[in-house]
């Protein structure tokens, strides 16, 4: 029991003076690190995100009654049944009676005062293209009379709450400023064109049907409120995602409708002769206003086969009708082919660019696989990306704007990158506003081993595999979305700055590249940021260039492990217990250690 214990003992202080002896070794190291190159600071001095602090909770308000919110019944919930699903919802009439309507309206960006705009764009719709058929055909009748005042006078509301509630709330700039003082937004709105136009349009001219009945034409002024039709459609422009869909529905809404006046006139002129008393006027068969318009088609459009006129006010009004005819379709078809033309400018750049690659490499009789390559390059960029080059879409914005939307595009994926964490956020921002994306296709070598290093790369799609062993095409590791490689030879001085290993795309891969001069230019300003890099540069360096038994890899094979050597500070403490004569656990370690050593020899 007595040698158990010994034996017990001796193996703990043993383990003890080991760790001890590894300590001391890492200790020295660290500072002989220190003193052969002054830029490496300690991992303490590494410059860390300083964590956010959540927002504190907010205390229970204790209702009138003296209890807590989260004390009431369920009894008072409110659930809405939908399919399989339950919602908890608040009822409709607390949620109106709770909700206030803003002090202040962005026009830019509220969505809901876009769908105001829609409601006024709509009543004056109702003005723009029910008035003329309500003069000229007989479809107003004192039958139906107070349908058409009803809906009136609900258009005439709408343009009333555009004036008091809305236009006076609108936000507006002022030497820079964004104004949302009431008083000052009323001013404004008060001194603009906008209200002047407003008040025009709601000229009570309806006071005269007691005098000449109910003239549709009396409601003429209403047509006046255009500008909220144009401001409408920046508006609905600016959030759509295809504006050009938009476009040419409103072209062919303005096509439309100058036909529709065209045949409201042409039935006015043909009652104003008579209808049926000439070959040229209408003959009062049919639906009236689908013949008309027919007739205002073929004669706007010039397409002929028409009776001629015979009097001379009919005479007048065909060649005017021809002559207005001609100039407003030819208006028409000039901005249907801007809209078509703006809606295709990208695809026409990549057409035009890439036929002029083609009549490159024809005219130099490139080889046909490697023209059949770049074709494939333009086309997956083009449909992956919808463009061949990011940086001329951003090159007008200002330099906060294009960080925004590097911040949102590429910021989740060089944020993961282990060789940036722990350095300082600035400069992660200031280095994704000179990332550049690259797609490489399938088989496309990124770089070879040797070559010199002048750029780093980051995944942001795909795949590539690093290639490697005997023959050089052995996949020794696949990397894929969110892994960085080639920085060993963007941080490395001295010689370390050659490719280790060949890189090649396994598929379609889209890259970001960080080129060394740029990442020189950024570290200039960050210089506890560029200590960190140096840092990690080396340890990788040295991981590199370790030999592979050192690393616990195959080397070869021993059959008889050889003993660790025996730690200098232990030796230290048997010789002292020799020389002191000591008869303890120490003392008979030590015995034991001269006996084993004898056999050993």
């Amino acid at each position: 029991r007595i040698g158990s214990a010994s034996s017990l003992s001796s193996a703990v202080i043993n383990t003890r003076l080991q760790e001890l002896v590894r300590l001391f070794k890492e200790r020295t190291e660290k500072v002989k690190e220190k003193l052969i190159d002054p830029d490496v600071t300690s991992d303490d001095e590494s410059p860390v995100a300083s964590p956010t602090k959540p927002a504190p909770a907010a205390a229970p308000v204790p209702a009138p009654g003296g209890e807590l919110e989260g004390d009431k019944p369920l009894g008072d919930d409110h659930y809405c049944e939908m399919l399989c699903c339950t919602f908890k919802h608040r009822p409709w009439l607390a949620r109106l009676k709770s909700y206030q309507f803003p002090s202040s309206i962005d026009p830019l960006t509220n969505l809901m005062y876009v769908l105001w705009l829609f409601f006024v764009v709509m009543a004056w719709n109702w003005n723009c293209w029910l008035i003329p058929v309500r003069w000229a055909f007989p479809y107003q009748t004192p039958a139906n009379i107070h349908y058409w005042l009803l809906v009136d006078y609900l258009c005439d509301l709408i343009y009333l709450l555009d004036i008091l509630i809305f236009q006076t709330r609108l936000q507006f700039v002022q030497g820079g400023d964004i104004i949302t003082d009431k008083k000052a937004m009323k001013e404004n709105y008060l001194r603009s064109q906008r209200f002047k136009m407003d008040v025009l349009c709601l000229l009570p001219l309806d006071f005269f049907y007691f005098k000449v009945g109910v003239n549709p034409l009396l409601r003429f002024p209403r047509c006046l409120k255009y500008m909220a039709f144009f401001e409408f459609n920046n508006r609905l422009e600016a959030i759509l995602t295809k504006a050009y869909i938009y476009r040419v529905i409103r072209t062919t809404a303005y096509l439309l409708y100058s036909l529709h006046v065209n045949s409201c006139l042409y039935y006015w002129a043909s009652a104003y002769e008579g209808l049926g008393s000439t070959t040229w006027v209408y003959d009062g068969e049919g639906n009236s206003y689908i013949r008309c318009y027919y007739w205002a088609v073929k004669t706007l459009i010039t397409i002929g086969g028409l009776p001629d006129p015979k009097t001379l006010f009919e005479i007048v009004f065909q060649l005017l009708n021809y002559f207005t005819g001609v100039f407003a379709f030819s208006v028409m078809i000039g901005q249907m082919r801007d809209v078509v033309g703006a809606a295709t400018a990208g695809q026409t750049y990549y057409r035009s660019c890439m036929d002029s690659t083609i009549k490159y490499m024809n005219f130099y009789k490139i080889p046909r696989t490697v023209q059949n390559r770049v074709k494939t390059w333009y086309e997956y960029t083009w449909h992956s990306q919808g463009m061949l080059d990011e940086s001329e879409l951003l090159v007008q914005l200002p330099d906060k704007m294009r960080l925004d939307i590097a911040i949102d595009v590429n910021y989740n994926i060089v944020s993961k990158v282990a060789l940036f964490q722990g350095c300082d956020r600035q400069m992660i921002f200031d280095m994704l506003k000179r990332l550049r994306s690259v797609v490489y296709l399938p088989n496309d070598y990124v770089c070879k081993k040797g070559e010199i290093g002048r750029e780093m790369y980051i995944i942001q799609a795909g795949q590539v595999q690093v290639l490697g062993g005997p023959d050089g095409k052995s996949v020794l590791v696949t990397l894929k979305a969110g892994s960085v490689f080639g920085e060993i030879s963007l941080l490395a001085a001295g010689g370390g700055n050659r490719r280790t290993a060949n890189v090649v795309a396994h598929g379609f891969a889209n890259l970001f590249i960080l080129e060394k001069k740029d990442l020189n230019e950024i570290l200039v300003h960050y210089p506890e940021s560029q200590k960190l890099l140096r840092k990690k540069a080396k340890k990788m360096l040295k991981s590199n260039n370790k030999p592979k038994d050192e690393k616990g890899g195959p080397g070869d094979p021993l059959i008889i492990p050889p003993r660790a050597d025996t730690p200098k500070l232990f030796k230290a403490a048997l010789a002292a217990t020799g020389r002191m004569g000591g008869k303890g656990a120490l003392g008979r370690l030590r015995w034991r250690l001269k006996e084993l050593k004898a056999m050993q020899e």
